[in-house]
């Protein structure tokens, strides 16, 4: 099935206009979610929109959206009301400045999108925007409208796309002061440094994402599938932070670990990409297949027993 976009419009850089769509650049589908149970009975939670007064449950089109200005007030804001805000980057990426991407703070980063070319017109165009922002090795910087929200846009060139990058306003990005003021002035000796420097050389690779593996998920899956099997849940111990008390000894050995380490350390061969929640989908040994147990298994839901 062909990805969705998120959004569809133009791209314009002063006259030069292409039509063009907006598609999500990640994904968190494949990782494992859980719904909400009745300990009880086994049954999913379902949430109901209800009256805060009068406690009456009330149907979506009967809900607008309101800004709250006092505990009892507040200004009501219809769908077709925000709708006919006009702005123009609601159908148009215009491009507006171009700077370079070391200019741009990584605090104003939110998330990444793919901008392809939209139908069968509009390839020259796009395809000069693009070549104009790699040869000049810039970003270039707009505004486009999402989920009715006024973004600013990075677009870099990438393959023969464009990625586009949500950037934050300066009024949601905090002061580092409010966090690192309190953090002590300390002295770092040379000897000091050039043993962590050391460390930082026996750690040096290359940036290859096929490499990371996230545990968390993949120790989810193996949690869900014992369950699944019947098998004991044995709690694993905790790591524990040690306290420095010598911190030229904690670098020396450090260095001796991470010697030792790496000569035992095979070679990472790439991994595949993990295939989430469709590995907890994989029959467990000795149970029936799950459309047989299906077909066996009786109407009346039983009340599952507390444990």
């Amino acid at each position: 099935m062909a990805p969705r976009a998120n959004w569809k419009g133009f791209l314009r850089l002063s006259l030069v206009t292409c039509p063009v769509a907006l598609y999500p650049a990640t994904s968190e589908s494949e990782k494992v979610s859980f719904n909400q149970l009745n300990r009880k009975t086994g049954h999913r939670i379902k949430y109901a929109k209800v009256d805060a007064d009068t406690g009456e449950e009330v149907a979506n089109e009967d809900i607008v959206k309101g800004y709250k200005v006092d505990d009892d007030t507040f200004v009501e804001v219809t769908r077709e009301e925000l709708e006919n805000v006009a702005l123009e980057s609601t159908r148009t990426i215009e491009i507006d400045e171009f700077v370079d991407r070391s200019e741009i703070d990584p605090r104003y980063l939110i998330r990444p999108y793919y901008l392809c070319p939209d139908g069968k017109v509009g390839h020259d165009a796009f395809a000069v925007i693009r070549e104009t922002i790699r040869e000049m090795n810039k970003v270039a910087i707009g505004r486009v409208v999402l989920t009715n929200r006024e973004h600013i846009i990075a677009l870099e060139a990438m393959d023969k796309g464009l990625i586009g990058t949500l950037l934050r306003y300066p009024y949601e990005v905090r002061s580092a002061a409010e966090y690192f003021d309190d953090i002590q002035d300390v002295k770092v000796t040379k000897d000091m440094l050039d043993l962590a420097k050391h460390i930082v050389n026996q750690k040096s690779g290359h940036f290859e994402p096929d490499k990371f593996e996230d545990q968390y998920e993949t120790a989810l899956i193996d949690l869900i599938n014992r369950k699944r099997a019947g098998k004991p849940i044995v709690a694993k111990a905790r790591p524990r932070g040690e306290n420095v008390v010598d911190l030229m000894d904690a670098l020396r050995k450090s260095i001796g670990n991470e010697k030792a380490a790496n000569a035992s350390r095979p070679a990472r061969k790439p991994r595949k990409s993990a295939s989430g929640q469709k590995e907890m989908l994989m029959p467990i040994a000795g149970k029936k297949p799950a459309k047989e147990a299906a077909a066996k298994k009786p109407a009346a839901k039983p009340q599952r027993k507390s444990a």
